[in-house]
């Protein structure tokens, strides 16, 4: 069983989502390929498609990169594009990205770069990657001043979610990944979003669940993205959802805290400043309490208001130094919000504080780890 449609951007690429799908990448590329892979998955999800190509005749050169946010570097990048110059590839190459978020962040911006721009095909192993970054072409690199803040719009020529490499994920990665899901589900499809919170779509579901709520997610995404695929009107930027203090949270630990669990604990918030901002009649705080007792995160760092504003000042969707607050009282009805008054975020914060400490002990919930790796 795989599911297939088409992200509807200028042009539009295929998304298949199923198990097995990765088999077929040879047909995405169609001469030279330069797979750019996380060494944590290089066996046996870099093996697997390496063979695939080379199985269809295709020449092969594999690049792999220190797993982690540390390979989002400007150092990273510059390695990656004179190993590719030194090969020498041409224009006709395809950059195959093999790994989760960061991975596909890497790979699309070499490939955003290398010769003024090569094809790419994003072959995602982390639920995280699957479910939210392997859609809408956004590439990029961190500064030591924050995330993401170079970077290009590159779509990919396709993304194939080969739902078998969920299997090999720890219970922790998989549980960071649903973070992104449940994102999805509040902003747009609450079935979803219950399926996350109950236990439905978890580690533990078959290849056919698997499929079908990972592709219930990607639609999500794809329809936001279709609507504003560069990011010019509203609604893509609805997608930050959780993810103006998540970001600051990360930011603010070092990386310690990771970026699903950062999320985690920046939807808590944004359920807070909704709720005190909108006074919705839906109240999400519950479902983001809920969200955060399944994924189990990682506290956050213990900072201060303060101390947070220099990382949110410098949030992507800031426009004329105002930041810009993603708000989903219920499903459907996501909006970014500017004027929101300093007191009423400093309240919510202190709302959020609060509620963290009630839910410290999440960690000790009996959740026992699987081993493998993606």
């Amino acid at each position: 069983m795989s599911v297939a449609f088409d992200v509807r951007v200028d042009p539009p690429y295929p998304v298949r989502i199923g198990p097995g799908v990765a088999a077929d990448v040879a047909a995405y590329v169609p001469g030279d390929a330069a797979i750019l892979e996380d060494a944590n998955v290089a066996t046996p999800h870099g093996d697997a498609v390496a063979a695939a190509l080379e199985a269809a005749g295709r020449r092969v050169v594999r690049l792999p990169i220190e797993p982690g946010e540390v390979s989002k570097s400007v150092a990273t990048w510059e390695s990656l594009l004179r190993r590719l110059a030194q090969v020498p590839f041409d224009r006709s190459v395809t950059i195959v990205a093999v790994g989760g978020g960061v991975t596909g962040d890497l790979a699309g911006f070499v490939a955003a770069t290398y010769l003024r721009g090569v094809a790419w095909v994003n072959v995602p192993t982390s639920l995280l990657a699957m479910a939210d970054a392997a859609i809408g072409g956004k590439t990029g690199l961190d500064l030591p001043e924050g995330k993401n803040l170079v970077g290009a719009f590159w779509q990919p020529r396709a993304v194939l979610m080969d739902v078998g490499a969920l299997a090999t994920l720890p219970d922790a990665a998989f549980r960071e990944g649903l973070v992104e899901v449940a994102k999805h589900g509040l902003l747009a499809d609450a079935a979803l979003l219950e399926a996350v919170l109950d236990g439905t779509f978890g580690p533990d579901a078959d290849a056919a669940a698997w499929t079908r709520w990972v592709a219930a997610s990607v639609r999500v995404k794809a329809d936001v993205v279709a609507a504003d695929a560069r990011e010019t009107g509203g609604a893509r930027a609805t997608l930050n959802l959780g993810h103006t203090v998540g970001h600051a949270l990360e930011a603010a630990s070092g990386h310690a805290l990771t970026h699903g669990e950062a999320v985690a604990w920046g939807l808590l918030y944004a359920a807070h400043l909704t709720h005190l901002h909108l006074h919705p009649e839906t109240d999400g705080r519950d479902a983001a309490r809920r969200l955060v007792r399944r994924v189990a995160p990682s506290p956050p760092p213990d900072v201060a208001w303060s101390d947070l504003q220099a990382y949110l000042r410098r949030d992507k969707k800031n426009r004329g130094g105002r930041i810009r607050w993603v708000m989903a009282p219920r499903p459907g009805a996501a909006r970014v919000v500017e004027d929101v008054p300093a007191a009423v975020q400093e309240a919510a914060w202190e709302a959020f504080v609060e509620d963290v400490a009630t839910l410290r002990d999440v960690r000790a919930v009996d959740r026992p780890e699987r081993d493998g790796g993606a």
